[in-house]
């Protein structure tokens, strides 16, 4: 008889798969500033400072707000290094210096091969051979959806050696994410990770991110409802049902979904008619999707 699928373990299926579809929407608002020929310090730092102050007042309000523990300040202040600062700058330019969204795609793709030996390693999480099946299958289809033509950029190599940093980062912060998230809930670790984050990226955003400052176009409406976007749907929500999807599924079965961020990307783009979607596409979505289901499998006596 197969095991019966506890209803926590559903709504938490359910949240992460709503964090990798506001994921997959934020590909098409960060390419919209982008085109807009705003710098990725500047939007990337009010959308971290505006989401830890979106948090900051809903904890405030509902009085949940917690003071971080001495011993935990570390990892809080690693938790932000890693992400946002380390993974976003990383993925953004990594991405940019590819000039290859196939090769970047299955570079984030291999997130869940790296959280396997960190969650085996550090929490002593239970990984079967089911399991890394559904991993490889998982990998497998997402290289059929993402796999496009396109030139590779001038500085491939660097883009390569970026986007592997950004793996590492990202493995660091869910590793991190797990060992605090028994004292602390989701909004509280979001909400100290990205006032931290913005600490960190405020030197950038005044070096860089105001490069060019133009008030009638950074502060114009068409500019601002895709941060405002990023910031409340992409960060605060996103990343707070991100951090009780580690903590109820431990980091490595938690990465599979992360790595399922460029499929939902591609369905999303083909819902909204910015990309076609081949036959080799879809039988890829297929194959990600059993993989995912292989990937969550837990046999019960």
């Amino acid at each position: 008889m197969s095991p019966r699928v506890q209803p926590s373990k559903i709504l938490t299926y359910i949240a992460s798969s709503f964090a990798i579809i506001l994921w997959g929407m934020s590909y098409i608002w960060t390419d919209k500033l982008i085109a807009l020929n705003i710098p990725v310090f500047y939007f990337v730092f009010v959308r971290i400072l505006l989401a830890g102050g979106v948090l900051f007042l809903f904890n405030a309000a509902y009085a949940r707000i917690k003071r971080i523990q001495r011993q935990d300040l570390g990892k809080f202040l690693l938790l932000a290094f890693f992400e946002p600062f380390i993974y976003f700058i990383c993925e953004t330019y990594g991405l940019k210096e590819t000039g290859s969204p196939t090769i970047s795609a299955m570079i984030i793709a291999t997130i869940p091969i790296f959280s396997i030996a960190a969650g085996r390693l550090f929490f002593k999480e239970k990984i079967t051979g089911v399991n890394i099946i559904g991993v490889v299958l998982s990998l497998i289809g997402i290289v059929m959806v993402a796999m496009a033509h396109g030139a590779l950029g001038e500085n491939f190599i660097l883009g390569i050696i970026l986007l592997l940093v950004a793996v590492i980062a990202e493995v660091g912060h869910a590793s991190i994410t797990k060992s605090l998230s028994g004292n602390y809930s989701s909004q509280i670790i979001v909400m100290y990770q990205f006032l931290i984050g913005s600490i960190y990226l405020l030197p950038l955003f005044i070096w860089k991110g105001l490069d060019g400052f133009n008030a009638t176009v950074y502060f114009s409406a068409e500019v601002w409802y895709p941060i405002i976007c990023l910031a409340i749907l992409c960060s605060s929500l996103a990343f707070s049902l991100w951090v009780s999807t580690i903590k109820n599924l431990g980091v490595a079965k938690s990465s599979i979904f992360s790595a399922l961020i460029p499929v939902a990307a591609a369905l999303i783009a083909w819902a909204l008619g910015h990309e076609h979607m081949n036959s080799r596409q879809w039988i890829g979505i297929a194959v990600s999707t059993v993989g995912v289901i292989l990937s969550q499998y837990t046999n019960k006596k």
